[in-house]
């Protein structure tokens, strides 16, 4: 059966026997957490037209902020708690609060706090559970591996993506809106036994105790809360990982108002049907080069290239939506920027966390993914508002601005790949010239 499966694996990635089931299952417990979120989101953005706009960006700014003291508080935790334990516990909290939040609409008269607390634990929800998963996976999987599969296992995202909204859209006109949130709760809750079964595969099949340094270690990590801030502010690895996470919410902020201003002569059925056309485009296509271009750019092109790709692709967009500001062109690069995202940049991203240690991965990462996310989102949101209504760009001016943080960001991913591939240097040559153990 192993065998089979992993013949048919083989057309998509370049897998070996023994990584079949921790591959599936890694595959399983993204698409069911992703699954789980787009089920949740648009609960949550319906929210957003009972508020106005400056209480919509006061959500924002709660957003930033829970997000820095979650982080502090998952370092402490990840300082005292058994990574054993810890991963699944994070998951069994976040499908409590949800089935507690379904408990709440059922029970309060006056909603609108509990409505407004929904709304910016579902925006953490959306960061937190998915540094977490890749945390986990880049501590479960060896770099060759990761290099291999992490763009086959990246596309399962994409997949619960389509399958979310599809079964949301299925289910809320005969049950409601309410309910979603105990749909989405019991997906949540199928993640624990998936991440307690994977700690099991890492050992019996995918034999990687090593990469987990020595059972010590693999027991609880030491440090305070605030240990993953010190760590990321005193390398220069995690800085320019930094770097690169802000470059991205820039272009991603910029693109999104760019196509959000052209979008207001639109009536609000022809927005909805954009945005939700664009969303199924993303993931399919995303489905389709997570699974079968990745892992083979990744490793044939190298990851300088790889890391650099898509913002080279966004200089162009720019340029091209500075000549040519019209829908068709900036759906176009909102497209392709969101699939060269999940499908190339993000699981390459992930890739460069195999060359950290494991305290590295379980608190300076979420640092990365959630803190520098956020900050950039709230920075860049406020950014555009500057160009645009402080000085007066116009569309065209402000995609020029783009283009230039553009090649930044194909700088930095460069130099990220090279360093990449230096430390792996530098680790296999200390390897190679350790004295064999007798």
């Amino acid at each position: 059966m192993v065998h089979s499966l992993q013949r048919i694996l083989a057309r998509a990635c370049d897998i070996e026997t023994n990584e079949v089931r921790s591959t599936l299952a890694s595959f399983g417990l993204v698409l069911i957490l992703m699954g789980s979120y787009y089920i949740l989101r648009p609960v949550r953005d319906a929210m957003a037209s009972n508020w106005t706009d400056a209480e919509v960006s006061w959500l924002w700014t709660c957003t930033f902020i829970c997000s820095t003291l979650a982080v502090s508080l998952y370092g402490a935790a990840v300082a005292r708690v058994s990574i054993h334990r810890l991963v699944p516990s994070v998951y069994a909290l976040f499908a409590a609060s949800f089935a507690l939040f379904y408990l709440g609409t059922q029970t309060l008269v006056e909603q609108e706090l509990l409505d407004k607390t929904f709304y910016v634990w579902v925006s953490l929800f959306s960061l937190f559970h998915i540094s977490v998963f890749w945390s986990f996976m880049a501590d479960t999987f060896s770099r060759p591996q990761a290099t291999r599969l992490f763009g086959f296992i990246g596309a399962g995202a994409s997949i619960g993506g389509i399958g979310g909204p599809a079964l949301a859209t299925l289910l809320v006109g005969d049950l409601g809106t309410d309910p979603l949130l105990l749909v989405a709760a019991a997906l949540v809750a199928l993640a624990p036994p998936l991440v307690i079964w994977l700690q099991q595969l890492k050992r019996s099949d995918l034999h990687n105790e090593k990469h987990s340094a020595n059972s010590a270690a693999f027991d609880n990590i030491g440090g305070g809360a605030l240990a993953g801030f010190s760590e990321f502010l005193q390398s220069r690895y995690l800085l320019m990982i930094g770097l690169f996470i802000f470059f991205y919410t820039f272009i991603g902020s910029f693109a999104y108002f760019e196509l959000k201003n052209l979008l207001v002569d639109y009536d609000g059925a022809a927005r909805t049907q954009i945005w939700a056309s664009m969303d199924l485009v993303v993931n399919i296509f995303t489905v389709v080069v997570g699974a079968f271009a990745t892992g083979r750019i990744a490793k044939h092109l190298g990851l300088p290239f790889t890391l650099a790709s898509i913002p080279v692709l966004m200089f162009g967009g720019m340029l091209m939506l500075a000549v040519t500001p019209v829908v068709a062109v900036a759906v176009a690069m909102q497209i392709v920027r969101r699939i060269g995202n999940y499908a190339i940049s993000r699981p390459a991203r992930e890739i460069l966390f195999t060359a950290v240690d494991r305290e590295t991965r379980f608190k300076a990462k979420p640092v990365i993914d959630i803190v520098i996310y956020r900050g950039g989102d709230m920075l860049n949101a406020w950014a555009f508002t500057a160009l645009t209504q402080g000085l007066g760009l116009g569309m065209a001016a402000v995609a020029v601005v783009g283009a230039g943080v553009a090649v930044l960001w194909a700088a930095t991913g460069a130099y990220l790949g090279r360093q990449f591939n230096i430390m792996r240097s530098e680790e296999e040559d200390a390897a190679n010239s350790s004295p064999a153990v007798k």
